[in-house]
């Protein structure tokens, strides 16, 4: 690990003045389970350190007007154990008691889920976040069977948020602040596809901070289905989280986001498209989640993530409306 100074400041304000007008200028440190171990391995060395756990005001889980407010320093361990996230957002709730360790759950943040770097091997072992050499890509003929199935240009790593698909199902909002003050990004909007090396894959500047994410409180059906190789300590290899609006027993809109099968949540608009209007049964899931692979491009080695991905919406779905899977 390269030297670096620390701080730990009391307030927002002073947290955003420490921040830099590059990402190799700070890194801010939360629950730290992820930007430890990538400072450990030489992966990023930030000339900063900023400890934000601190910061009261970016902290705690309750209603806040029509939503429910999740502080970006909010633990894993908080949103398993609040109720309003176990009764109205199952799918948050999922999502949470799929990382099986307590001791992450323990330390790891809402704010650090969403901001987390890549799990790609050829990533964290010094090839660059599209994982080049010579100009040419190590991914496509490579050892791909955990990357995207909904690849982006050179982009071939997964997202590996946990709370990302939901978020985006629910139609949550991420509150960011820095220098020039606060703004809202549509959690839709916050993953992003880098365009290159020295990007990030989320919306937010060097120099600003999650403060929050805000969920509506509107009625709907959720819910997240993870598919892991193990239920220990491991990353899923697909998911799905689905929220509908109901008209009765029929569907007037549904929400349908895969996680870990691209550089972002994939949004599946044909699935949401085929769901209006239907009724959920088993036969409507599974076509449902026929149509939210229809556009997957495995890699070599991938093609298998096609069919979880396949049954997380199918299952997702009929969790959601209540049947047993």
């Amino acid at each position: 690990m390269e030297s670096f100074e620390y701080a730990s400041p009391g307030t927002l304000k002073e947290a955003t003045a420490l921040l830099g007008s590059s990402w190799s200028d700070a890194a801010i440190l939360a629950g730290g389970t992820d930007l430890i171990s990538m400072m450990k391995d030489y992966v990023v060395s930030p000339k900063r350190v900023v400890n934000i756990k601190h910061i009261k005001e970016l902290g705690g889980v309750g209603k806040k007007g029509n939503a429910l407010r999740i502080g970006a320093t909010a633990t894993f361990d908080e949103l398993a154990s609040n109720a309003a996230v176990r009764s109205d957002f199952p799918s948050i709730h999922k999502a949470v008691l799929g990382v099986a360790s307590p001791q992450i759950r323990n330390m790891g943040t809402a704010g650090g889920d969403l901001c987390q770097r890549p799990r790609c091997w050829y990533y964290r072992t010094g090839n660059g976040l599209f994982g080049m050499k010579d100009g040419k890509s190590l991914v496509v003929n490579g050892e791909n069977q955990y990357h995207g199935i909904f690849g982006s240009g050179n982009a071939y790593f997964v997202s590996p948020s946990s709370l990302g698909p939901a978020l985006i199902a629910l139609g949550a909002t991420v509150k960011a602040v820095g220098p020039s003050g606060a703004r809202d990004i549509k959690a839709e909007d916050f993953f992003i596809v880098p365009a290159s090396e020295n990007d990030r894959e989320i919306a937010l500047k060097p120099n600003e901070i999650v403060t929050e994410i805000l969920i509506p409180t509107a009625a709907t059906k959720n819910s997240t289905y993870e598919i892991r190789e193990r239920d220990a300590i491991d990353w899923p290899v697909a998911t799905a989280s689905v929220a509908l609006t109901m008209n009765g027993d029929s569907i007037r809109s549904a929400r349908v986001v895969l996680g870990h099968v691209g550089p972002k949540p994939y949004v599946a608009k044909e699935a949401e498209s085929f769901l209006a209007g239907k009724t959920i049964s088993e036969d409507v899931a599974e076509q449902a989640g026929a149509a939210a692979v229809r556009a997957a491009k495995p890699l070599s080695k991938n093609e298998y993530k096609v069919q979880l991905a396949k049954v997380a919406v199918k299952r997702a779905l009929l969790q959601a409306s209540g049947k047993n899977v």
